[in-house]
């Protein structure tokens, strides 16, 4: 087993303090840097159209972040849709609900937050309007199984795709030369092919989160050589920790 120099994690670093890799970087004395394979772009309003959706046929909205708001008001706006008083906001948390201020005058009768960060939560609001009609902001990479959570329960929820995820550029000074890559995401396999076609696994180790994360690399006719979760290693931390404890012992 080859010890290990450098590992790439594709997300951006953590704040000191809640960063579960610093112990792992003196641990094993290994180097670990972090960069975010792929970021979010607002859709514009001539891509949103060809969704044939208009916000205004809709009573309610549902947003899962910030950024989910942030980029309804701003298609709103580019659309020259004036959102009405009347709207309804269903939110992902109080934190997302709060948010809204930058955008409307508050009042708790037109913002319901989930409390504990679950769309389950939301249902006893919307089963007190059975009238409303819903929408909710989503990227293009979005996962149905929330929309179908609604249907089960008797709500039509719209999904309305307002944001993409695109491959970041790769610095052309930075060496891509490490012995670990951590992926989150099938979209972190694109922006490798992206910014590298040429680019061969070889000697390189991919740690992954998630079964789709990991079918991405197969598919990519790479190899997955980390995986986590597992019964044993329920993070990524925790899984690069048990390959770390043999390659740098």
């Amino acid at each position: 087993m080859k010890p290990v120099k450098r590992i790439l994690i594709s997300q951006p670093q953590p704040p000191q303090g809640h960063n579960p890799y610093e112990e792992l970087a003196k641990r094993y004395d290994v180097t670990i840097d972090f960069f975010q394979l792929i970021r979010i772009v607002g859709l514009d309003a001539s891509s949103f159209r060809h969704q044939r959706i208009n916000p205004l046929d809709y009573s309610a909205v549902i947003f899962s972040s910030t950024l989910a708001i942030d980029q309804y008001f701003h298609l709103c706006s580019e659309l020259r849709v004036q959102v009405p008083d009347t709207m309804h906001y269903y939110c992902i948390s109080e934190s997302v609900g709060n948010y809204l201020q930058h955008y409307i005058q508050y009042r708790k009768r037109k913002v319901f937050p989930a409390p504990n960060h679950k769309y389950e939560e939301l249902l006893p609001a919307m089963h007190r309007r059975p009238n409303e009609k819903y929408l909710m902001v989503v990227p293009d990479t979005y996962n149905d199984v929330t929309i179908k959570m609604f249907a089960d329960n008797g709500i039509v929820v719209k999904p309305a795709v307002m944001f993409k995820t695109v491959p970041t550029v790769w610095p052309k000074d930075k060496p891509f030369d490490y012995d670990i890559i951590v992926l989150f995401t099938p979209q972190g396999v694109s922006s490798i092919q992206h910014n590298f076609p040429n680019w061969q696994q070889g000697e390189t180790l991919f740690a992954c989160l998630g079964d789709k994360t990991a079918n991405a690399i197969e598919e990519a006719g790479m190899r997955v050589d980390i995986k986590a979760p597992t019964p044993k290693c329920p993070s990524i931390a925790s899984a690069l920790e048990a390959y770390l404890e043999q390659a740098n012992a």
